[in-house]
Parts: structure tokens; C-alpha cells; sequence
């Protein structure tokens, strides 16, 4: 739901103050979007991903998982918050343990829920294209399926796509497989 129409920068965003604490906001190419919280299939999924990918990054000491929320600074008109990200070894300049992730992560997975399919798919994927996120994966637990984009110039290219079952590989994590029937255990 879009709550403001002017587009304002991350400076005015984080100088307002907003009601409700059932839901938070983003920030997505200067228009201050609304969110409520996930539903309970959002997040089985989210906790599945998230521990796949921790036991996977983890010990091959390929960089840091983070969850939602986690406030992410991509540009001057972006302040996000991503349902999991990764940042790479190699990337960690971009951790502020005071203020959030001051840049762009390598990988940024979102979970569609019913109410932020549109902001996902089309608001959320453009922002991360152009800001140059390196690997973008769309995982939409009412349908069973995942899609992985890569980045190629700034510009995102479907890369793999699975739904109800198959497997599918980061491009951006080495080694790292998914059997995507093990994300949706729950239905």
C-alpha cells in the first residue's frame, strides 16, 4: 500500500515518525510503502531458507545471512528491508553493526505474501536491479515456487525456476543447491 505519493530521499525517511505497530515501512525508489506483518507460510518459509543457507555459508566462510528485519540502504531512494540477504566475504565493508547494511548486498531473497506480491515482483525486483544486486530470489510459498534472477549490466535475467519440486543453484553462492520441496514442508 502506498502511503505517500512525493518522492522523498532515505535523509527525510528516516527523519519521519510513523503510527501502528503492526506494521513497518520501506522506503522503494522514494515512495514510502507499508507493510504488515508476514503470515505464518511466510515465514515457515523464511526459517527454512534461512537455515539452509546459514548451514551452507557458515561453515564455507562465504559471508553473512541476515533476516528481516534488517534495515538495507541500498541509494539515496531506498531503504529496504529484505526477507534474507547475503553478504559476501568480500563485501562486509558494507556491514554497519550500529546503523544496518550501508550498500548493496550480493543476494536478496524475498517471500511474497498475498499483500506484497506486486511490490515484490515489480517495486522491490527493479530497485535491486538497478542498485546492482548481484543474485534476486522470489519465493512464493501459495504457489510452491522460487525464481532465481542474476544481474547482468543492471539489468535482471531469469536464471532458474522451480515450482512444487525441482532444484535449483545459486549463481552467486558456490556449491549452494536447493530442493525446493524442503522449503515448502509445511504446504
Amino acid at each position: 500500500m502506498l502511503v505517500a505519493s512525493k518522492k522523498i530521499t532515505v535523509e527525510d525517511f528516516l527523519q519521519m515518525e510513523f503510527e501502528g505497530e503492526d506494521a513497518y515501512y520501506e522506503l522503494i525508489n522514494g515512495e514510502i510503502v507499508k507493510k504488515a506483518a508476514p503470515s505464518p507460510r511466510h515465514q515457515e518459509a523464511s526459517v527454512l531458507l534461512t537455515s539452509k543457507l546459514v548451514n551452507h555459508v557458515l561453515p564455507n566462510k562465504l559471508g553473512k545471512i541476515f533476516n528481516a528485519p534488517i534495515d538495507v540502504f541500498l541509494d539515496e531512494y531506498n531503504h529496504v528491508q529484505p526477507d534474507i540477504l547475503f553478504i559476501s566475504t568480500e563485501n562486509q565493508g558494507i556491514i554497519d553493526y550500529k546503523d544496518g547494511i550501508l550498500g548493496v548486498p550480493d543476494l536478496i531473497v524475498e517471500i511474497i505474501s498475498p499483500g506484497s506480491f506486486a511490490i515484490d515482483r515489480f517495486e522491490k525486483k527493479n530497485a535491486y536491479e538497478h542498485a546492482g544486486v548481484r543474485e534476486y530470489w522470489l519465493v512464493d510459498p501459495n504457489n510452491l515456487s522460487v525464481e532465481i534472477y542474476k544481474n547482468i549490466g543492471q539489468q535482471f535475467e531469469l536464471a532458474q525456476v522451480a515450482s512444487e519440486e525441482g532444484k535449483l543453484q545459486s549463481i552467486v553462492l558456490a556449491g549452494f543447491e536447493l530442493d525446493i520441496q524442503a522449503l515448502f514442508i509445511y504446504g
